[in-house]
């Protein structure tokens, strides 16, 4: 079977997908985006380039809307300048567009759309309105954009034969008609990578020495607390993290905070308050932080994030009513404590006490004290981490989902069946 993935970024979350369903026999795949090209792994990769986009001359609610349509044909004109990419299925992201035009190209090809998420500005759990403590001025433009941002969601939803979604909360934020036509599956956590439990990384506090993490030389008694986020912004509670940094090093003074990620704004409106600052630098002016308690690493590859994560004595996660990061499951695979947010979707993965600790999203108090209990005693909570990636390994790893894929892709209406025999892919990851 040939796979024809289309996403604007890549890896994006296909690029693992693709390469273990292209390992197998008589599977092949081509993953069609904006950024690479030539063959990455068992991919092979074709760029697409925009011919134009929305400007200021569009309404401020359609304007998502118009730049998926251009990305839905500039898709269509790089393949249709392929002829030889004769895919038997489609897999596309809901709300890009990329995959609206191409029926008109491969009129017998089923499409299944990953179904991230559908925008509910009004909803009480809605990742606009839940963070009704900072100085966010929503208007009703905002609002208003929100509601046609879905435009292209349901038109793709609408445009395949079937779709699917990482989490029951992801799940729950679509229209009723259209839940029965999405699966949910998740992502796929790579073990191999993210590989649990490490004694020479994270050992017993009794055998400790010093440590070099991210560059840094971390001493036999210091703690190691970890944040990881793709951007530094309110959804993810950037600025309540720093506030509990406070507390917790006053708690416990021998402890080192190492924050993965980068200087900038990937969802949100934090911007509109900020004052042309990032919202890192905005939070940092105002929560005040002792800094040289912080190691800002930056944005790092997976194989150090990995060694990070299974050297960290704790990961503070925080979220909004939003789309589920990775980072916290990639630290729950390396067998961290993770103290997330009492927020959706992350108590679909953490049952407090028994895999991990919740606190309060807002509760930076409480927060750094369900933190500082963690650090006066890692050795206490360490079968936390390990229940943690348990859950990972027999829920959420790429061994586990990638069957429930491949099950998705041959049964998808229209769908041609491959005939060679199966192979685990249990094989494939072990080479």
């Amino acid at each position: 079977m040939h796979v024809l993935y289309v996403h604007p970024n890549f890896p994006a979350q296909f690029g693992h997908i693709a390469n273990a369903m292209a390992a197998l026999p008589g599977w092949s795949a081509t993953f069609v985006n904006q950024v690479a090209s030539g063959t990455k792994g068992r991919v092979q990769c074709v760029q697409y380039k925009t011919a134009g986009g929305a400007t200021s001359q569009n309404h401020f609610c359609t304007r998502t809307f118009e730049n998926a349509v251009w990305q839905c044909d500039a898709v269509y004109q790089a393949l249709k300048a392929r002829p030889e990419i004769r895919p038997d299925l489609i897999v596309g992201h809901a709300g890009f567009g990329t995959t609206l035009f191409l029926p008109e190209l491969y009129p017998n090809v089923p499409i299944i759309n990953f179904g991230e998420y559908y925008y509910r500005p009004n909803d009480p759990d809605s990742d606009m309105t839940f963070r009704k403590d900072l100085p966010w001025p929503l208007n009703d433009a905002q609002l208003q954009r929100a509601r046609c941002r879905n435009a292209m969601i349901l038109l793709d939803l609408q445009n395949c034969v079937a779709a699917y979604t990482p989490t029951q909360f992801q799940l729950s934020r679509f229209p009723p008609e259209y839940q029965p036509k999405l699966q949910v599956i998740f992502d796929g956590i790579d073990r191999s990578v993210y590989h649990g439990y490490n004694q020479t990384l994270r050992p017993p506090v009794s055998k400790r020495t010093t440590r070099t993490i991210c560059g840094v030389e971390v001493p036999a008694t210091t703690r190691i607390v970890t944040y990881v986020s793709r951007g530094f912004e309110s959804i993810r509670g950037f600025d309540i993290f720093l506030r509990a940094t406070k507390l917790i090093s006053k708690q416990f003074p021998d402890v080192i905070f190492i924050v993965v990620g980068t200087d900038r704004i990937c969802y949100g409106g934090d911007d509109t308050y900020t004052e042309g600052k990032t919202f890192k630098h905005w939070a940092l002016e105002r929560e005040q932080p002792d800094l040289s308690k912080i190691v800002f690493a930056g944005k790092i590859p997976p194989t150090e994030l990995a060694r990070l994560l299974a050297s960290t004595d704790l990961h503070i996660y925080l979220t909004s009513p939003f789309v589920l990061s990775w980072s916290m499951m990639d630290a729950m695979s390396c067998g961290a404590v993770v103290l997330g947010s009492d927020t959706p979707p992350v108590k679909e993965m953490i049952e407090d006490g028994k895999n991990g600790l919740l606190a309060d999203f807002f509760d930076a108090e409480g927060i750094a004290r369900r933190a500082v209990e963690v650090l006066k005693a890692p050795d206490a909570f360490r079968a936390l981490g390990s229940a943690a990636e348990h859950v990972i390994a027999e829920r959420y790893s790429m061994e586990t989902v990638l069957p429930k894929m491949r099950a998705l892709y041959e049964r998808a209406p229209g769908t041609v069946q491959t005939k060679t025999p199966t192979q685990s892919f249990r094989s494939v990851f072990a080479g």
